[in-house]
Parts: C-alpha cells; sequence; structure tokens
C-alpha cells in the first residue's frame, strides 16, 4: 500500500496536472483571440486606407469649393454695393428736382387760386 507522503505527492501531481491543463485551454483561446485579432486589424487596416483617401480628396474638393463660394460672395458683396451707390445716385438726381417740381407746381397753384376771385356759393339772386 501507499503511504501518507506518497498519496499527498499523488494528489499535488493530480493537483499540478489539472492546473497545467487548465492553463493550457487558457493558452489555447488565447492564442486563437489573438489571432482573431490580428485578422480584425488586417481587415479593418485595409478599409480604413482607402476610406482616408476619399475623406482627404473629399476635403480637398470641399475646400476648393469654399474658395469659389468665397469669390462668389466677394463679387456679390461688391454687386451689392454698386447698386446701393446707383440706388443713392438715382434718388439724388430724380427726387430733389421732382421734389422742387412739386413744391414750385403746388406754390404756383396756390398763388393761381389766391388771385382768381372766389365765387360766392349759395348769395346769388
Amino acid at each position: 500500500m501507499l503511504t501518507a507522503g506518497e498519496v499527498a505527492g499523488l494528489i499535488a501531481a493530480t493537483g499540478w496536472i489539472v492546473l497545467v491543463c487548465v492553463l493550457a485551454m487558457v493558452l489555447v483561446k488565447l492564442a486563437r483571440l489573438l489571432t482573431e485579432t490580428t485578422k480584425m486589424v488586417s481587415d479593418l487596416n485595409e478599409r480604413v486606407v482607402p476610406l482616408l483617401e476619399d475623406v482627404t480628396l473629399t476635403v480637398n474638393e470641399t475646400n476648393r469649393q469654399l474658395v469659389a463660394v468665397e469669390a462668389i460672395t466677394k463679387d456679390v458683396k461688391q454687386v451689392s454695393s454698386h447698386a446701393a451707390k446707383l440706388s443713392a445716385i438715382t434718388e439724388t438726381v430724380f427726387t430733389g428736382p421732382l421734389i422742387k417740381i412739386s413744391a414750385l407746381s403746388h406754390g404756383v397753384r396756390r398763388a393761381i387760386q389766391a388771385r382768381r376771385p372766389r365765387r360766392q356759393v349759395g348769395r346769388e339772386k
């Protein structure tokens, strides 16, 4: 039969075998996880590089369009400024004399009315 020391050694050896088996399974699963992670990173890298190139092209095109819009905005501002100046000139050229002519005609009409004899309405017999 086995002595107490031999039984204890057998139990300890069995425990170590179980521990080694569990650690081996953990290491195998960890290796699979690392392999899958490597594959995913590789796939992601293959997809991200063209995507970043497309984003770069889009940003460059947007910047080009913004430069064109800025030029258009500048031209619209200039046209608006010219339209405001033209409106002010038109107002000065036409409105001033028109007001003077209107005032003159009103004054002439009042003067003519003041010179005419007034008719007496309702007292004629």
